[in-house]
């Protein structure tokens, strides 16, 4: 079971067990005070005689939450897993897998990564945010797309749209030519020397 889910059961189990006996200490109480009032009314004490006293609930119930809490923090380790320990445990039970790949061009890459040298653009678009990348994308692979285009693709507001192209264009990633009341956008001329190698 994940770990998070059995913390959230066992959490609403001592909430559950919290909420049912302040409930009942709640009736307790209040079955006492009518009792002593309707004693006073005799003029005898019946609150001694009938019901249950409050104080015994709000033990009983702070008792019954910590065995239930403390026994789930005993047992928790042997009946819950995380992710991280079991992807760290498979790691460990296959390390004689390879690491990476030699390309059909003879260099070496890691799966599922680029390899820096044979693909600079992938080493740009890897350095940045995710923000700027779903920018740059689109820019690399369709020259002179208008920042409405833009806007369209990346799923970013127009003022996110502007502010990015304008952090990429003083980084020198990219330019931007007026067009009407749009701008299209180019890749610089070298990220685009470096796409073309």
């Amino acid at each position: 079971m994940n770990r998070r889910r059995a913390d959230t059961v066992a959490g609403a189990l001592v909430a559950a067990v919290l909420i049912v006996g302040g409930v009942l200490t709640w009736q307790a109480y209040q079955q006492q005070q009518a009792f002593e009032q309707m004693g006073s009314m005799m003029g005898t004490s019946m609150g001694a005689v009938h019901g249950t006293n409050p104080l015994l609930y709000v033990l009983g119930t702070l008792l019954l939450s910590a065995v239930v809490g403390g026994g789930y923090l005993v047992v928790r380790d042997e009946f819950t897993t995380t992710e991280v320990t079991d992807r760290s445990q498979t790691e460990m039970a296959n390390p004689t897998e390879p690491e990476s790949i030699e390309s059909q061009d003879g260099s070496v890459q890691s799966e599922g990564k680029a390899n820096p040298e044979s693909q600079p653009q992938a080493r740009v678009l890897d350095l940045l945010p995710d923000d700027e990348r779903r920018i740059l994308e689109p820019v690399l692979s369709s020259p002179g797309i208008t920042q409405i285009e833009l806007r369209d693709r990346s799923n970013f507001s127009k003022s996110k749209v502007s502010q990015t192209v304008s952090a990429l264009e003083k980084r020198g990633l990219l330019y931007r030519e007026r067009q009407g009341r749009t701008y299209r956008i180019y890749p610089s001329d070298d990220l685009q020397q470096k796409q073309a190698n």
